[in-house]
């Protein structure tokens, strides 16, 4: 791992001199130039952090950017969006004159970012229209498709860090673009000019409340059971959820959601969660708190854009804890193919989450497919597609509105399901049993760690390709490189599989475990979860020790 500067070199002081001389934002100018004074005095600390900063710039990727808010070309701020967008629009421009929708959250800068992007569209020729105020990712996704827009960005570092902000950009299908697009959209911002010279030209349209009625009608329309007696618990994760998660679920028939208070407003500090996700260990220690306290059937913990959703619910002993992902997933994978009115349905999940939602679709009629991760590739699963999630929390109940995730509409059928449940006496946990017997036991896991050095973790890669284990948990596996397609390895053996890929957005090595087992019936079911918890220990060991530089 290379070490930081601790000198200020020549070229080091001219370029940061050339960045602040090109960046439009007096803000930044000034941060720039502070951090530059610092170093050109001498401070080794702030020699490190100029030359962080000019590390840049932010690759462009299939999700966009994300970044540190902070002047230079390695974070996010106003000459970076606005090179961006320049960059975008030029991509679009075979269809200049249509619309793009702009969209924000409320984190630190999304709404002077969003102006600029807004600006750098109407400029280039486009109508732009913005998102009346900060709201969920999945309204920006939603308007796309309801105007017709050519494109869609939304400001938004969805469950980053509080430092972070980032830009996610849509393709007119109301989906996340991919390849080759996000190369060709980098090679445009490599050529766009500098910052100041970019034109920019205010005249973008706020759309009126009109777009979210449209987008709440919708939500409200997807629960197909009459039951409604429910009692709710929410948080939002001080982000842009909690008013349309409580709107959603009146209009849908359900009594509002208790929120819990010093999480409800948006703040872009998070000042009561260490990292702003709900599959965090503590980040809903207070959301399970207030269910207990109020005798609450269901809590839903959504993330600060409100994309993703998170379920809780009170298990035979008295706690309260979250489900995970993947039984959130076949869940409401299960509940929409057995409600669901679309002949010859499809529904997708990815190689890394359980593969449960395979065996359930098999014997609901309907087909199943499994893609790389995230949702660029699951909404492209295939025709006919009415469901598809991934292992965090990333739900898309209703593809034919909304082509990604979406917490608010996937909360409104989780309430459905939990309140027909309730009708007839039964939990959550009663639902997933019963998915175990007739399905299996599908246990999952993952091992996930820090390497800080990514030059040492493709090294890592590079070995298990070439020697990759031939047993794992005492169980034969093979083993199959998805390259040059994606930088994956998958093993797998009888009940037991084991995918392993290095994270687009941490220094970690996430490797997703699965191991499998029949349950003869109702009376078994206790005995196959302790047996396939056994099972994935020893895998879980097995893995570490392989993954040991």
């Amino acid at each position: 791992m290379t070490e930081p500067p601790r000198k200020l070199t020549p070229a080091l002081r001219d370029e940061a001199f050339r960045w602040i001389a090109d960046d439009p934002d007096p803000g930044s100018r000034g941060e720039l130039r502070d951090v530059l004074a610092k170093a050109m005095g001498g401070d080794p600390d702030a020699v490190a952090g100029l030359a962080d900063r000019m590390a840049g710039p932010l690759r462009f990727g299939t999700a966009g950017l994300r970044g540190p808010v902070r002047a230079g070309p390695n974070g996010m701020n106003t000459a970076v969006v606005v090179r961006t967008t320049a960059g975008v629009a030029s991509w679009l421009a075979p269809r200049r004159g249509g619309t793009v929708v702009v969209g924000r959250d409320a984190r630190r800068g999304s709404e002077a970012f969003a102006t600029a992007a807004a600006e750098v569209l109407t400029a280039a020729g486009f109508v732009v229209r913005t998102l009346p105020e900060p709201l969920p990712t999945p309204v920006l996704a939603f308007a796309i498709r309801w105007l017709g827009a050519v494109a869609g960005i939304q400001i938004t570092a969805s469950h980053n860090p509080p430092a972070d902000n980032g830009y996610k950009l849509y393709d007119d299908s109301g989906a996340q673009i991919v390849p080759p697009a996000d190369t060709e959209i980098e090679a445009a911002i490599a050529a766009t000019p500098a910052a100041v010279a970019v034109p920019r030209q205010p005249g973008a349209r706020p759309l009126g409340a009109d777009v979210l009625e449209a987008y709440l009608d919708r939500v409200a329309a997807l629960p197909r059971g009459g039951a409604r007696d429910l009692r709710m618990v929410a948080t939002a994760l001080h982000g842009v959820g909690a008013d349309v998660l409580g709107a959603a679920l009146r209009r849908a028939g359900f009594a509002e959601p208790a929120q819990v208070p010093e999480q409800a407003a948006p703040d872009p500090g998070f000042p009561t969660v260490a990292f702003p996700n709900p599959e965090e260990p503590g980040a809903t220690d207070r959301l399970l708190a207030l269910a207990a306290e109020t005798g609450a059937d269901l809590a839903v913990a959504l993330d600060p854009d409100a994309d993703r959703c998170a379920l809780g619910a009170r298990d035979r002993d008295g706690t309260w804890r979250m489900l995970t992902g993947d039984e959130t997933g076949v869940l409401l994978g299960d509940q929409v193919l057995a409600t669901g009115r679309t002949p010859d349905p499809l529904v997708a999940t990815t190689i890394v989450s359980s593969s449960m939602l395979g065996r359930i679709a098999r014997a609901r009629g309907a087909r199943y497919a499994e893609t790389l991760t995230g949702f660029k590739w699951l909404v492209r699963a295939g025709e006919g597609l009415v469901y598809a999630y991934e292992e965090a929390l990333g739900l898309c109940v209703d593809p034919g509105t909304v082509r990604d995730k979406d917490g608010i509409a996937a909360a409104v059928l989780a309430g459905d399901l939990a309140a027909t449940a309730k009708a007839e006496g039964r939990t959550l946990f009663d639902l997933l049993d019963e998915l175990a017997v007739r399905h299996g036991v599908h246990l999952t896991g993952q091992v996930a760690p820090r390497m800080a050095d990514l030059s040492a973790r493709a090294r890592l890669m590079e070995r298990l390709r070439a020697d990759p284990p031939g047993t794992l948990a005492g169980t034969e596996v093979t083993a199959e490189d998805l390259l040059p397609d994606a930088d994956v390895l998958r093993l797998r053996g009888p009940g037991l599989r084991v995918v392993l890929r290095p994270s687009g957005t941490e220094p970690k090595l996430k490797t997703y475990l699965e191991v499998t087992a029949d349950v003869p019936g109702p009376d078994g079911l206790a005995a196959a979860r302790r047996a396939a918890a056994d099972r994935l220990a020893a895998l879980r060991a097995d893995v570490e020790t392989l993954l040991t530089p």
